[in-house]
């Protein structure tokens, strides 16, 4: 296992509040680029017009996010993903101090009472972490009332759900905010379609990711609508990039493409897992931020940096106290 998927994260390297609360815009958060074997740049976020072409496209997700976790006096339920017959996948977590931490027990067929006279009945174990389980009344109108972020120990207290929302967020449905479009802003998009560099949505609403579980990505909803399609098969055409903002846009295009890298509108379920094996076909490049070690997120990585370039790019990000998860800072990886 390389040092990329197997490292120690110092615990003063977590951002724990939004580059906000530090005095800086969203699109001042540190970018390292990784470029094949060339060593790492460091940039910041704003840097991103002058560092794609004209004719490059950035495929950003849709996605808003849900206030999914709901707070009892002991636990915390965590919604996770609507599934199609009404019922929902949701984690249960012990109440601490400071967070949350994972909850392993419930019973099939347990009913818990949740604020707002809410009852939600546990029907059976999707996952070892996930139940499946039913809410007495329309969720998403539930959690607008009764709701609050997901919000784990690394984060050092509440922040309103405005702050874990991108500029694209058009589509409610995420449990965690698709935070690799995080740093754009109103006014870096402008800059950026004036270079010429494209900008088109795919859906991808993200579930539950415990950070203290290794696991690999479930089934989630996603689409890629006709209009985006066309742009990514004319950017290929074109030799131009197709730059994936988050793994999320990366799992919704390689579902929908062909084994000749063509995209085709798709909607639906994708259990669809990029790893070095698989490799990428239609993605060239990938806005991400900095994921946990031994993430079933780093194999995606590779398969786009390529497991030594992946490897450099971490230790350069250790070494330059680059700050982590969904408030931290950003990584470009480029193919070419």
């Amino acid at each position: 296992m390389t040092l990329a998927l197997d490292f120690a994260l110092p615990p003063g390297l977590s951002a724990g509040e939004p580059p906000e609360a530090r005095g800086m815009s969203r699109d001042a958060v540190r970018l390292m680029v990784s470029r094949g074997d060339l060593d790492p740049s460091h940039h910041h976020f704003s840097d991103l017009p002058k560092l794609l072409d004209p004719g490059d496209l950035i495929v950003v997700n849709n996605s808003a996010t849900l206030p999914a976790a709901v707070r009892l006096d002991r636990l915390a339920v965590h919604f996770s993903t609507a599934r199609e017959d009404g019922t929902w996948l949701v984690e249960l977590r012990r109440r601490t101090a400071t967070a949350s931490e994972p909850y392993g027990g419930g019973e099939p067929g347990e009913w818990l009472p949740l604020p707002g006279r809410a009852t939600l009945r546990l029907i059976e174990r999707e996952t070892p972490r996930l139940w499946r389980a039913s809410l007495d009344r329309d969720v998403e109108a539930y959690l607008r009332v009764h709701g609050a972020p997901i919000r784990y120990s690394y984060v050092s207290g509440d922040w309103p759900i405005e702050a874990y929302q991108t500029v694209f967020a058009t589509v409610p449905g995420s449990a965690e905010m698709p935070s690799a479009a995080r740093p754009f802003t109103t006014e870096l998009v402008t800059a950026l379609v004036s270079r010429g560099v494209g900008i088109a949505p795919i859906t991808l609403h993200t579930g539950v990711a415990s950070p203290e579980k290794d696991e690999p990505p479930y089934a989630e909803r996603y689409e890629v609508p006709a209009t985006t399609a066309r742009l990514v098969n004319l950017a290929i055409e074109s030799g131009n990039r197709v730059v994936a903002a988050g793994t999320t846009a990366v799992r919704a295009l390689e579902t929908a493409a062909g084994e000749d890298g063509r995209v085709a509108p798709a909607a639906g379920w994708t259990r669809h897992v990029v790893t070095p094996q698989s490799g990428v076909r239609a993605v060239t490049g990938l806005i991400t931020g900095l994921h946990e070690p031994r993430s079933s997120h780093l194999l995606m990585l590779s398969a786009i940096a390529g497991e030594k370039a992946l490897a450099r790019a971490y230790e350069e990000a250790l070494r330059k106290g680059y700050l982590w998860h969904e408030f931290g800072d950003t990584h470009l990886i480029l193919k070419k």
